[in-house]
């Protein structure tokens, strides 16, 4: 119950915080200190305190921690020398990749790209890194790569940025106004603007003109004389303008694109119109559809594509379903979802064979549209056979992984974001016998997050009772049972909260096993005549729990008892799902596809399944998704909630 603010396609980092797993051992007070003295720049005391932690299990951070100090004075032998020692280890690649950015900024082209080769897993900088010094060394081959990632890329970190600016001189005007678009459908006004200062300039729009089509767009539009238009830059800024006005009514959008779209070129009409369909898409207006079929897909980036075939779902429309997905790009029509709405749209029109080929594609894939898709083939979904236990030889070698070792220290030290990273590392070539002992250490561990991704990773042995912890039984069930819920949807959605963390806590304040808001917990510990209760209480597991549950059922019954509109209003609030219902009776799963939130979409589609997984292991029965899934009933008339004051 983390998503608190408006808008669509918003992510919320989680930081979850861990109590001390272990009493303090010798050298934890001095390695905290060392990271300190590393953070503050102190560098005399950060070589005092690397000779007291000889011997300490993260006496190699503290070495780190010494080569990244200043590291563009660092001399490339040293840094050699530490990659070699931590071979294969975590902190080797990500010392090699911070030494990526010392040899660009030296220009030392082919030395970078002799590092980055080495990279086991490279992440977006290094990428870019990569990319900018097969440019400067003149590789072809290059420059379509780094072409894809000028239309694609929306956030750019620092490390990309010299790539971006080196693209801005050498794309064409028409790549360098596609980006400027991509940019703006991403509300990201300050780089558009940047890109715009890469034209001639005698090609780039006025800055009074250019900030009054974007910031004040209906009266600069209103102002505007056909007569005016006689370039590029000032029909592109048109287009920009009626992408601004769509954002917040696409409607009157519509209405200034059909008075302006003669005065357009056919790329500026297409783009502009699919801009409309997309912020139709996302407010369910049923003209979406209607304004998307004046665009052109090859118009459109890859959100206003899947918004597309959102507004098709919402109105019904089996033949624009698939008339969209058929359109998409191979990269987005292989993804489970597309794929399971072409086989539904196949359905529809009587090509079943067709439809379940594609569902044969997904079926068995644990999770949502795998789930749904074993369904339509008329297979329940059950959990694989439970893999032999983890030995004690197994789990011996799990303890004694060096990578491991490191994690589960960072773990108990509280540093939580170097452990995952540590953690993440050091699974990743595992095999399946190994990922299970390590997930069984990390259950023991209490380290339920870890135990649970890491079970998750197996291909052929698998155990569900690790991937679907249930911990904190004698406190979870009582607290269901008590507010007549659903067992497993409570753990599906505790799953999908905070991995069962008891003192997780989100970005913007949620806490807890149930991750609940502060004024949320107030009000609940208030409505259910829960005295003297004190936020400081919140990451107690019994008073969350409490609290939690009687929030789930407040909300089941404020709306209709259904769980997917519960399950929405769980992390985005009971106002927003209640208007996410259609003026019809519709799908559960359709409902769960166009929510307009990216997070809050994905999330309610993870607490279903994980629901119907915790289900299979409860009763241990076949469970229908679809059944859970149900019809969410049509927004009435008068939409008034039964506890008005809900938050």
């Amino acid at each position: 119950m983390k998503l608190r603010v408006l808008g669509a396609g918003l992510g919320l980092a989680v930081c979850l915080v861990m109590p001390l797993r272990a009493q303090e051992m010798p050298g934890d007070a001095q390695f905290i200190a060392a990271r300190e003295a590393f953070r503050v720049g102190n560098r005399p005391r950060l070589e005092a305190l690397a000779t007291e932690l000889r011997g300490h299990p993260l006496a190699d951070y503290v070495d780190y921690y010494l080569l990244r100090q200043g590291i563009e004075q660092q001399d490339a032998a040293s840094i050699e020398a530490f990659i070699q020692r931590q071979a294969g280890q975590y902190l080797s690649e990500r010392l090699r990749a911070d030494w990526l950015r010392v040899l660009a900024k030296r220009e030392d082209w082919q030395g970078l790209l002799q590092h980055y080769a080495q990279l086991k897993a490279p992440d977006q900088e290094a990428r870019c890194l990569g990319l900018l010094a097969r440019l400067q060394l003149r590789d072809a081959a290059a420059l379509g790569e780094a072409e894809s990632l000028w239309l694609t890329l929306h956030d750019v970190p620092d490390g990309c940025r010299p790539l971006m600016a080196l693209m801005a001189d050498r794309v064409s005007t028409d790549q360098l106004w596609a980006r400027v678009r991509l940019l703006v459908e991403a509300n990201k006004l300050a780089p558009a603007r940047q890109v715009l200062a890469s034209l001639p300039p005698a090609r780039q729009p006025d800055p009074k003109q250019l900030d009054q089509a974007l910031d004040k767009s209906a009266a600069w539009l209103a102002r505007l004389a056909p007569a005016s238009l006689k370039t590029r830059t000032e029909r592109e800024l048109v287009a920009l303008a009626i992408q601004r006005l769509a954002r917040n009514d696409p409607a009157f959008a519509a209405e200034q694109l059909q008075r302006w779209q003669a005065y357009l070129e056919a790329p500026e009409r297409a783009w502009a119109w699919g801009q409309i369909g997309l912020q139709g898409a996302r407010r369910h207006l049923a003209n979406a559809t209607d304004w998307y079929r004046h665009s052109d897909p090859a118009a459109l980036s890859d959100e206003a594509r899947e918004w597309r075939v959102r507004a098709a779902l919402r109105n019904r429309d089996w033949g624009e379903v698939r008339r969209s997905i058929e359109t998409m790009p191979a990269s987005l029509k292989d993804k489970p979802e597309w794929i399971y709405w072409l086989g539904r749209a196949y359905q529809a029109g009587g090509r079943q064979e067709p439809a379940r080929q594609l569902f044969e594609r997904i079926a068995g894939q644990p999770n949502f549209y795998g789930n749904l898709a074993d369904e339509e083939l008329g297979r329940r979904i059950t959990i694989p056979p439970r893999a032999q236990p983890v030995t004690p030889e197994e789990l011996a070698e799990a303890r004694a992984h060096p990578g491991l070792a490191r994690a589960l220290t960072l773990f108990r030290l509280d540093m939580r974001l170097e452990a995952v990273r540590e953690w993440n590392w050091s699974i990743r070539d595992m095999d399946d016998r190994q990922l299970l002992a390590a997930a069984e250490l990390a259950r023991r561990h209490q380290i339920y997050d870890r135990a649970i991704n890491t079970a998750d990773r197996t291909r052929s042995q698998h155990d569900y009772g690790l991937r679907f912890l249930a911990p904190f039984d004698d406190q979870v069930r009582p607290a269901a049972r008590e507010q007549a819920l659903d067992e497993a949807w409570v753990y599906g959605l505790m799953r999908q909260e905070s991995r069962f963390i008891s003192n997780a806590r989100s970005s913007v304040g949620a806490s807890g096993l149930m991750q609940l808001m502060p004024a949320t917990a107030k009000w609940v510990a208030k409505k259910i005549g829960l005295k003297d209760y004190d936020h400081r209480r919140v990451n107690d597991p019994e008073i969350n729990l409490l609290l939690g549950t009687s929030y789930m059922r407040m909300v089941m019954e404020d709306l209709d008892n259904h769980p997917v509109l519960a399950s929405a209003a769980y992390n985005a609030g009971p106002g927003r799902a209640r208007k996410w219902r259609a003026e019809v009776p519709l799908e559960g799963a359709i409902y769960a596809e166009t929510i307009p939130f990216s997070e809050t979409r994905d999330y309610v589609k993870k607490v279903m399944s994980n629901a119907v997984y915790y289900a299979v292991l409860f009763n241990g029965q076949p469970a229908s998704l679809r059944a859970r899934l149900g019809i969410v009933p049509a927004r009435p008339a008068v939409d008034t909630p039964k506890t008005p004051d809900l938050p």
